[in-house]
């Protein structure tokens, strides 16, 4: 297997990603009353509806009637205290103001106020202002926020909202008619139509962020963040999150957040208070024509496994080094992205039939998932995990965290990701429960000093004033 671990880092590993897991079975007694997922959208078509959903001549007015009064626009309020002119200096005026930072959109989900959005849409807010459709202008509160998805859950104090359901994301299909309802430059109630035009796409297989976006050619520009991607029925597949462009503005590319991950990281903000994360315990990824030709593979699709984590729910489940991921649960695995999107919609203790080739025999096995926990460091933009055994025997430290991935683009993520810390003030952290004490008790003025050991075992000491 010496040729697999060689590959490990040259081409399947999509970051060396431990995968993370989510649970969206919707039970009827579900936290502050969110409404039940709707049917398929095979199932739910309009029993009116005369036109060819996959034609040229489709009628979206319905999908666009039910959705425009449930897309919100989201404003970003910074608020300043003291002066902020000469003249306010001269003449003591300490009142301050506020100013807009950045403005976006948002999904009403539920009748009674709560709206998803993008977590970067309100970032570093002092207030949050919602504004409906119908023009009403509400002060919203942020409920919690998932960095790593992107989404953040807001709630304003309204009742009888119109909201839109939630659509089950792992039953779109490439070339479905889809709107994108939103705000793009301050232009309200703006709806454009599309196709989908990919499923579980990764936009930066090595930012050490998993990700399994929705892929649309409508029309999404810049306020549009946090809105609605709907089928044709109205039904909430995606929350428009990004757009890839030059230009900053659309040119045929644009990506959502999955429905079925964002309902399970609202359901966990709101249960939890924060996004409940698990692993299956492998590390791996895509297979490609390298891998295929060094290892002499007799498949082209699925994830490949060049780990099995000590002590993890697929090291139980007998999985091993080399065995090749098909499918879970009924989902099936061509590409890593793939497992990351369907693990991403479980929890922790949660568990998935896994069905993989191990020397060209198919085989079966059932793995629980457990929890994958981490902490961000907020004054350095660090998230950290747990290190694995074996994370600490390749660094030859006997204790310490990993970072796993870096929330600045001034930190230098290439050389950072994947490194231990071994000490944070000199004290000595062995996991991320460990990091949280040291922060909670720590004043904030003081100086950050972290203690890490990098890729080639050189332990270096790191200031943060």
């Amino acid at each position: 297997m010496k040729n697999l671990s060689k590959l490990l880092l040259v081409s399947i590993l999509g970051g060396a990603l431990t995968l993370g897991s989510y649970k969206v079975f919707f039970e009827e007694e579900i936290p502050a009353g969110l409404p039940p997922v709707s049917n398929t959208a095979a199932e739910a078509i309009p029993a009116n509806y005369s036109g060819n959903i996959y034609g040229t001549n489709a009628d979206f007015t319905e999908a666009a009637e039910n959705t425009v009064n449930g897309v919100v626009h989201v404003k970003n309020v910074a608020v300043f205290k003291g002066p902020r002119t000469l003249r306010d200096l001269m003449y003591g005026n300490n009142s301050g103001g506020k100013a807009l930072q950045g403005a976006g959109s948002g999904v009403i989900i539920s009748p009674d106020g709560y709206i998803v959005t993008n977590n970067h849409v309100i970032r570093e807010a002092n207030e949050v202002e919602v504004t409906l459709n119908n023009n009403k202008t509400y002060q919203a509160e942020i409920i919690g926020t998932d960095e790593t998805s992107d989404i953040a859950l807001l709630k304003i104090d309204a009742e009888g909202l119109d909201y839109i359901p939630f659509g089950d994301s792992d039953n779109v299909k490439l070339g479905e008619w889809v709107l994108a309802v939103g705000n793009p430059f301050n232009l309200k109630s703006t709806v454009t139509a599309g196709i989908i035009s990919a499923t579980a796409r990764d936009l930066n297989t090595y930012d050490a962020t998993p990700q399994s976006f929705i892929q649309t050619d409508a029309a999404i520009n810049p306020g549009n963040s946090g809105g609605a991607l709907v089928n044709i029925n109205g039904e909430l597949v995606g929350i428009n999150t990004a757009i890839t462009s030059q230009t900053g503005s659309y040119v045929g590319y644009a990506f959502a957040v999955p429905s079925n991950n964002t309902r399970k990281i609202v359901e966990d903000i709101m249960e939890y208070g924060d996004v409940q994360k698990g692993i299956l315990g492998i590390r791996g990824g895509s297979i490609t024509q390298r891998v295929i030709e060094e290892l002499d593979l007799k498949t082209s699709q699925g994830v490949l496994v060049a780990e099995v984590t000590s002590g993890s729910g697929a090291e139980k489940a007998g999985l091993k080094e080399g065995d090749i991921i098909k499918k879970i649960d009924d989902i099936n695995i061509n590409k890593f992205s793939d497992l990351t999107g369907y693990i991403y919609t479980k929890r922790p203790e949660d568990e998935v039939l896994v069905t993989f080739l191990r020397e060209g025999n198919e085989r079966q096995a059932r793995v629980k998932l457990s929890k994958f926990e981490t902490y961000v460091i907020s004054p350095i933009k660090i998230e950290v995990a747990n290190a694995t055994k074996e994370d600490l025997k390749a660094l030859n430290v006997e204790n310490g965290v990993k970072i796993h991935r870096t929330l600045s683009p001034k930190l230098p993520a290439e050389e950072l990701v994947g490194t231990i810390i071994t000490a944070i003030d000199n004290k000595r952290v062995s996991n991320v429960g460990d990091v949280e004490r040291i922060f909670r008790s720590k004043n904030p003025k003081e100086d950050i000093v972290i203690t890490i050991v990098d890729r080639n075992g050189q332990k270096q000491r790191m200031v943060w004033r």
